[in-house]
């Protein structure tokens, strides 16, 4: 169930986080009826786009709250920009007008997460590896057979995972987990403007504060190395492959008897060596377990390869490793 308090339009104190959430709450609820819809791409082909010289302003809705252009007051009424001024939503940028949130769509679902460019610590990002991510859990829920009563989205960022097994499962408590607080709010947010109820979200950090079997668990975690450890992209020592693995073994020891965990993630190559394979190997080879892995791209973010720490890299592999517990 969603917690949906900070969006009730007439609460007696209404705090600056339900100002802005409720703000949002009725942006994408106009951006729906506009039929909004924004495909987001990588950062670099997002950084070349709006380096044209004809994309340095913002001409629509879409250049505003997709490619996160500054505009002018005139591209929306004056009531509407007043309200999203007033809860922190917009932001005066060299002498115009710029959004702090992104709404990105997935099929008919719409969503929001950070702005362009993506560099505070809260940031809550969404892009190519969300599309890929959400093919995934589509995937096994299309396939597999055991009934789905509980659920839960580790790292939930904008809520995919949560709502995909939401919609699809309507008489499943799904949970949606991150220690993110922007996250969370942003989560909520979503699952209300896609009309699902069966979704709650918590502050957790992986699996340590929830209690109980899951018959999925979903998780699509940063996987950088990152220089600067901001935590929506760090995903740890071991190239990043440290928090998918720390995640890996947490889950395995979560699942109901036929229940699966389908865990997204980056692989780094050196030498011809995946090493997050090479340490998920030690965890998911057992009789307990059946395991799948593939490759869904061979080669993301191949521009991380340049700098430290993966000057020895050979190359970022997009991964799905779906792990069933068998007894």
């Amino acid at each position: 169930m969603n917690n949906l308090n900070s969006l009730d339009p007439t609460p007696p104190d209404v705090s600056a986080d339900a100002d802005h959430d409720l703000a949002l709450l009725r942006l994408g609820q106009h951006l729906n009826a506009e039929q909004y819809r924004f495909v987001t791409v990588t950062p670099l082909t997002h950084q070349r786009v709006n380096q044209r010289e004809e994309n340095r302003k913002a001409r629509s809705l879409r250049d505003i709250f997709g490619w996160s252009r500054p505009f002018e007051s005139e591209l929306l009424p004056e009531s509407e920009l007043q309200a999203l001024l007033d809860s922190g939503v917009l932001r005066a940028h060299a002498g115009l007008w710029v959004s702090d949130v992104r709404w990105s769509t997935l099929d008919d679902l719409l969503f929001v997460h950070s702005s362009f460019p993506t560099v505070a610590n809260d940031s809550v990002f969404f892009g190519p590896d969300t599309y890929r991510f959400a093919q995934a859990i589509e995937e096994h829920l299309r396939t597999s057979s055991h009934p789905v009563r509980t659920a839960v989205d580790i790292g939930c960022g904008s809520g995919v995972g949560a709502i995909l097994i939401a919609r699809a499962r309507r008489d499943a408590q799904v949970l949606a987990v991150d220690i993110n607080p922007t996250a969370l709010r942003f989560t909520t947010i979503n699952a209300t403007l896609a009309g699902v109820e069966n979704v709650s979200a918590y502050h957790s950090d992986i699996l340590a504060g929830t209690s109980g079997e899951f018959d999925l668990i979903v998780a699509n975690p940063p996987y950088m190395q990152d220089t600067q450890q901001r935590a929506y992209r760090h995903g740890g020592e071991q190239l990043g492959s440290e928090l998918s693995v720390r995640i890996l073994k947490q889950a395995v020891e979560r699942l109901t008897v036929g229940g699966s965990l389908v865990l997204y993630t980056g692989a780094p190559s050196v030498e011809g060596v995946d090493l997050f394979l090479d340490q998920a190997r030690a965890v998911v080879d057992t009789p307990e377990l059946a395991w799948t892995y593939r490759e869904m791209d061979p080669d993301v973010f191949g521009e991380e390869l340049e700098a430290a720490p993966y000057e020895s890299a050979d190359r970022i592999a997009a991964v799905v490793l779906t792990v069933t517990r068998s007894r």
